[in-house]
């Protein structure tokens, strides 16, 4: 059953076959008489999380889908009970009890833009037009980085972009065809670059322009969205950081290059020792660093980049690695944790990745993070919808990197901190601010 489907239902309105519960936080009481009431005729459909408003004449616009808190407990206490003594048989399969997840936003009296609704810790407001607009670009099942960019052609690629990317690419596909073709014909094979067949327009997709535009072109379409990374660790004295990328002309600000730079930078203090592969790639890995570059590529599809004031920011601290993505999730946290589900925001960026070895696009990517930290005593990652600041951010725990000691015991853990003097601590931080240094 799809969204569709309910809506069509509901424009009929209730009868011998439909039954519609509000079941805002919990599966209802009456539910059990209409699912004895249904076994005993000729069957039915049970709609929870609709709302009937009784004082509205027009049967198609009586019912308003307001959505449930947690599907997933209810669903299991529904079957807890179920399978209780409460009724005599149970008649149901697994598949006849689903979860389905309706586009936002859901309005009320046919405004969009004043009849949405959200709620914080003080109760039910209204949406800001910024936010129903999310919303409806949330809605495309297709993801919001498809859309053509117009006025915006291969001049606006930044040629160093995408050579490296090439590289990369060829590297993890040694025999694939796409090899051989110029690089506008590769870029629209990658959902970079499109062309609409009912105008004869054709440009950049959202997806080539922000991975691999040119930083002033990217600027100029998209003022409002920074990337922004901040290693806060190793402070000394009065410092607020000692390490930043962000825009400062000495880089071309794209997604590509800012995950490029980034990366190995986020990966540093990680308990392995330093070895790279084609150039800033670990080589033999650890689950952890996997699941950072996991959560770094997660901040990355999942970003709505259309936001007004987005800002995609990293931040290394001494004891976590925070990431912060603009928009909220568009699934429930409880089935993100659980894996099996995607839908990211820019599924074209997300396939771009997953071609050079990063990320997953099957919804088992939370669950690899939070596999890689159990074997760990870090502590647990933490995802957070702050719907406050209409961001996510994912907060992982690491061993603290802060010096502690003028030496680590003789029979400390090999990743036990230490203190560094002058000279150690100037090596580390020109070893932290430019990646393409060794030692």
């Amino acid at each position: 059953m799809d969204s569709k489907t309910i809506k069509e239902a509901l424009l009929k309105g209730e009868r011998v076959t439909l039954e519609c519960k509000k079941a805002k936080a919990e599966v209802p009481k009456s539910i059990w008489q209409t699912y004895s009431a249904f076994a005993n005729t000729i069957g039915g459909l049970i709609l929870l999380g609709v709302d009937e408003d009784l004082q509205e004449k027009d049967v198609s616009k009586r019912f308003q889908i307001i959505g449930v808190d947690e599907p997933s407990k209810i669903i299991t206490d529904f079957w807890n009970t179920l399978n209780s003594d409460k009724v005599n048989e149970n008649i149901l399969l697994d598949s006849d009890v689903e979860v389905v997840w309706m586009a936002k936003p859901i309005y009320l009296n046919g405004n969009v833009y004043k009849g949405t609704y959200r709620r914080n810790n003080e109760g039910d407001y209204h949406c800001t037009e910024a936010q129903v607009k999310a919303m409806i670009r949330d809605s495309n099942a297709d993801g919001n980085d498809s859309i053509l960019i117009e006025y915006y052609g291969m001049d606006d690629i930044d040629p160093d972009s995408l050579r490296q990317y090439r590289t990369e690419f060829r590297q993890e596909n040694s025999t694939h065809v796409w090899n051989q073709v110029d690089d506008k014909t590769f870029l629209r094979n990658l959902g970079g670059y499109t062309e609409d067949r009912q105008t004869g327009r054709e440009g950049l997709t959202l997806a080539g322009l922000m991975m691999f535009g040119k930083g002033l072109a990217i600027r100029d379409r998209f003022a409002n969205f920074r990337m922004d990374y901040l290693d806060m660790s190793h402070l000394v004295g009065d410092e607020r950081y000692h390490d930043r990328l962000t825009y400062d002309g000495l880089w071309e600000n794209n997604l590509y290059q800012f995950f490029r730079i980034v990366s190995p930078k986020i990966q540093f203090d990680l308990p392995k020792p330093f070895k790279l592969e084609k150039g800033w790639k670990r080589k033999d890995d650890t689950p952890q660093r996997e699941a950072v570059r996991e959560a770094f590529t997660n901040a990355i599809i999942h970003c709505d980049l259309m936001m007004d004031a987005g800002i995609l920011r990293i931040e290394k601290h001494d004891d976590r690695l925070c990431f912060r993505n603009p928009g909220l999730l568009k699934l429930p946290v409880e089935t993100i944790y659980r894996g099996g589900n995607s839908k990211a925001r820019n599924p074209k960026i997300q396939n771009m990745l997953r071609m050079i070895g990063f990320g997953e696009n099957v919804g088992s990517g939370f669950p690899k993070i939070i596999a890689a930290w159990k074997e760990t005593n870090w502590g647990e990652p933490q995802l957070m919808n702050k719907l406050d600041v209409d961001e996510v951010e994912l907060v992982l725990p690491v061993p603290s990197t802060k010096a502690t000691s003028d030496t680590a015991p003789v029979n400390a853990p090999a990743n036990a901190p230490v203190k560094l003097n002058k000279t150690q601590s100037a090596i580390i931080k020109v070893l932290l601010k430019d990646n393409r240094a060794t030692y």
